[in-house]
């Protein structure tokens, strides 16, 4: 193994400039002439706009525009859309509310803009925004997804009567239910998944910038895919025709799915600069308004059937989910709780009967899209929690009832779409088992016990679907957009490469990843590889970053393209060297005649196809490839997760004294930045169960969560010390083997972490975030039981 190649642990390049503070980040760039704009926002979660009087504000020194929904809709500018099609399961389309970038006539949910205060400083623009006086008519809002599509209830859209946007299913009713019909055991559970906040280190931010010479816009912005952005603001919203406008995603301070998006503010900064004759717009968001209008994650109320025969293997599952896309559809909303969630529901089991029942509704709340994992966790909690009921019920070790159902021949065909190519789900099992000392479990118990402390064990297998692909298959499923990669490589003449890749790094370590596959492909020292992306003039086009689809489709997209550099590099060194091109090999950055001592260095091939001089008959000069590629599957990463907790029945509160990750993530590239990987996703799956969770007024549709006085995140004492490993198979649905590692944490630790919880309660619900107020009061529903017993 190279020191710099696949599978070493390389230090990231790019952490030098961001711990030296020198990092590149959108609210860091100040064009000539920058103005400021703040976003007048909503109190009200439902409300008719009767009038905007800005008179106040416009007379203030400094204050250069006020604009309203009204400017935007006389401008003709779109507003914005989802982009991923859903049929009901009568066959019509989804029902969807417009979006307008700035509420014109109603306002849907707090933190709705209604104007945007345009000045020459960032103080100036909210002392004048806080002089807009805007008139409301209040009105009833809805909050609550189990009581969005009651009768009576307000209503979010015209467009969606009882707030209902689509009746969806999956899977075959009529055999699920024949299955319940003869189970021997039925679990069943009620589950709520709650809502989340994302919280990027770096909160949102954009400036637009209109060039009145060239009626060219810019637009610098937080975002994982510039070039859907592009497309989405070119082709839907109308801003401007493609070449016509540029995006470019500096430095992004983590994602985590929630800047994908095409969020109103983007769109209000660049019609904004041409419309105050061209001086830059810029916008950052403060922490209270990304509570607000970030879009959040999760939010599924569930009701679920697992059905096992005598043997207790599983024969069917039924589910039926209300999902809370919010007061708007975002861009791939109706995604997440469709083909992200009701896909991976058959789990690491072979399930023969599954049938999903999926209602999307409108509240008065946040938009809701993609977060971390973004389906696949909320799948994973429903099928791990009753998989963990299901087996307390029977009395059987948790581990062998999962054992005992696990798929084991593959390729795999499930009830619901997913073809699993491969894995050894034992394997992460025993080897999460043996970590964890599961067998010693017992003892740990009941010498907690004897300290006055309830110890529980939980566990979790989860899977996940990344790489989400090939294009035709998703195309076919209503996406918008194709989902390949693109990829070009540039050799220079002196032999440092430039990689321009689609996708777009918010904290993995692209620079160093991606540079680490070049240099196991063709020697050449990582510090002589360059990494561009993020610039839709830079990088033809790419689909960005989320689903962890970086490596299986990214790095295969370079991969494709150092295919044809190598090749063309073959075809240079054997002309040069008078050999046969079947006898050059690539060894330790040189081109060699295999056999001889006869070799050219990389940089001795990249100058020859520069220079030109000496090059086989009819081959253009120049080293240089491009490549996109479409993945024939996704792939899926799987795992085993142990948590182990100990809870003090005075107080309620939970440690996880043991945390174990076994994971399988096939080929890996960097196991440092694999592990930096998963640490963070436990971290965010760990919050969910034990910290975080947003809350709304029923009756108002206030959010009561909207700062971290009141959102709780886990700090570096709320988590142990985690043992994280790592077993593999390949995948082989691309030519890296690799399956996806930056969302499998927070996949699988949140239903770990409360089957622990409840085992050592000896409960069988309890509800997320289980803090402290929670489980304590656990404790005291169940001492009147245990006193009986």
């Amino acid at each position: 193994m190279a020191v710099e190649g696949i599978g070493a642990r390389v230090l990231r390049k790019e952490d030098k400039r961001f711990v030296t503070g020198r990092g590149r980040y959108t609210d860091d760039i100040v064009p000539k002439d920058t103005t400021y704009a703040i976003f007048v926002r909503s109190p009200h979660a439902h409300a008719r706009i009767r009038g905007i009087d800005a008179s106040e504000a416009l007379a203030m020194p400094g204050v250069v525009a006020v604009l309203t929904g009204a400017d935007l809709a006389a401008d003709k500018i779109g507003g914005l859309i989802c982009g991923w099609m859903i049929h009901s399961k009568d066959g019509t389309p989804m029902r969807a509310g417009a979006h307008p970038a700035i509420a014109a006539d109603t306002v849907r949910y707090v933190g709705d803009a209604v104007a945007m205060v345009i000045a020459d400083t960032r103080d100036i623009a909210r002392d004048a925004a806080e002089k807009v006086a805007v008139d409301y008519e209040e009105l009833a809002a809805v909050v609550e997804p189990a009581h969005a599509q009651d009768e009576g209830a307000p209503q979010v859209h015209a467009e969606a009567p009882r707030n209902t946007i689509f009746s969806w299913e999956l899977g075959e009713a009529a055999s699920t239910d024949a299955a319940l019909a003869r189970a021997a055991h039925i679990v069943e559970l009620d589950v709520v998944n709650s809502r989340l906040v994302p919280n990027a280190m770096e909160p949102r931010a954009a400036v637009g910038v209109y060039d009145p010479a060239e009626e060219h816009y810019t637009l610098y912005n937080t975002s994982q895919n510039p070039h859907v952005a592009r497309l989405v603001l070119s082709a839907f919203v109308g801003i401007a025709p493609e070449n016509k406008l540029r995006v470019v995603a500096p430095d992004v301070g983590g994602g985590f799915g929630s800047k994908i998006f095409i969020y109103p503010e983007e769109t209000a900064c660049l019609w904004a600069s041409k419309r105050i004759g061209g001086r830059p717009v810029k916008w950052t968001s403060d922490r209270t308004e990304a509570f607000l209008t970030d879009a959040h994650g999760r939010d599924h109320v569930t009701k679920a059937k697992l059905a096992f025969d005598a043997d207790h293997r599983i024969i069917g599952f039924k589910v039926k989910t209300i999902a809370n896309l919010g007061a708007y559809m975002s861009t791939f909303s109706s995604a997440i709780p469709t083909y992200l969630y009701a896909t991976l529901l058959s789990g690491q089991y072979a399930m023969p009967a599954i049938h999903a029942e999926v209602d999307a509704v409108y509240t008065h709340t946040t938009p809701v899209d993609a977060y971390r994992g973004a389906g696949r966790p909320e799948a994973t909690y429903l099928i791990e929690r009753l998989m963990e009921t299901a087996a307390r019920e029977f009395g059987i070790d948790p581990a062998e009832l999962r054992r005992k159902n696990f798929v084991r021949s593959f390729p795999h065909q499930t009830p619901v779409i997913m073809c699993y190519d491969a894995g050894d789900y034992d394997a992460t099992l025993d080897a999460a088992l043996a970590a964890a000392d599961y067998a010693g479990f017992p003892a740990r118990r009941a010498a907690a016990a004897a300290r006055g402390r309830k110890r529980g064990i939980g566990l979790s297998c989860y899977i996940e679907a990344c790489g989400i692909a090939p294009s035709q298959a998703v195309g076919s499923l209503g996406a918008g957009v194709g989902l390949w990669e693109s990829a070009e490589v540039r050799v220079n003449p002196v032999g440092t490469i430039e990689v321009l890749t689609g996708s777009h790094s918010h904290g993995q370590g692209h620079e160093t990843t991606f540079a680490q596959l070049v240099h196991e492909r063709l020697g050449v020292p990582i510090s002589s590889v360059s990494i561009v992306h993020g610039d839709t003039d830079k990088v033809q086009f790419g689909m960005g970053t989320y689903g962890s689809r970086s490596g299986a489709v990214g790095m295969s997209a370079i991969s494709r393209a150092l295919d044809k550099v190598e090749a063309k590099g073959k075809k240079i060194a054997a002309h040069v060297l008078e050999a046969s091109e079947g006898d050059i090999v690539v060894e330790g950055g040189a081109f060699k005649v295999a056999g001889t001592d006869r070799e050219l260095k990389f940089h001795e091939v990249a100058l020859a196809a520069y220079t030109g001089h000496n090059l086989p008959a009819g081959m253009e000069p120049g080293l240089k490839e491009s490549a996109f590629y479409d993945p024939t599957n996704f792939t899926f990463p799987a795992g085993t997760y142990v948590c182990e907790v100990e809870i003090d029945p005075d107080t309620g509160i939970v440690e996880i004294v043991q945390f174990v990750a076994a994971d399988d993530f096939g080929k890996i590239i960097n196991p440092m930045i694999v592990e930096g990987q998963v640490h963070g996703g436990l971290a965010q799956g760990i919050g969910q169960a034990l910290f975080e969770g947003a809350r709304y007024d029923a009756e108002s549709g206030q959010i009561l969560t909207a700062s971290f006085m009141d959102y709780q995140m886990p700090r570096a004492g709320d988590l142990p010390s985690f043992t994280v490993m790592t077993t593999e198979t390949i995948c082989p649905s691309n030519p890296l083997g690799m399956k996806g590692c930056g969302e499998a944490g927070c996949i699988g630790s949140t239903p770990a972490v409360i089957n622990a919880i409840t085992d050592a309660l000896g409960i069988r619900e309890i509800t997320m975030p289980a803090t402290p107020a929670v489980v304590w009061e656990a404790i005291q529903a169940t001492a009147p039981r245990l006193a009986a017993e």
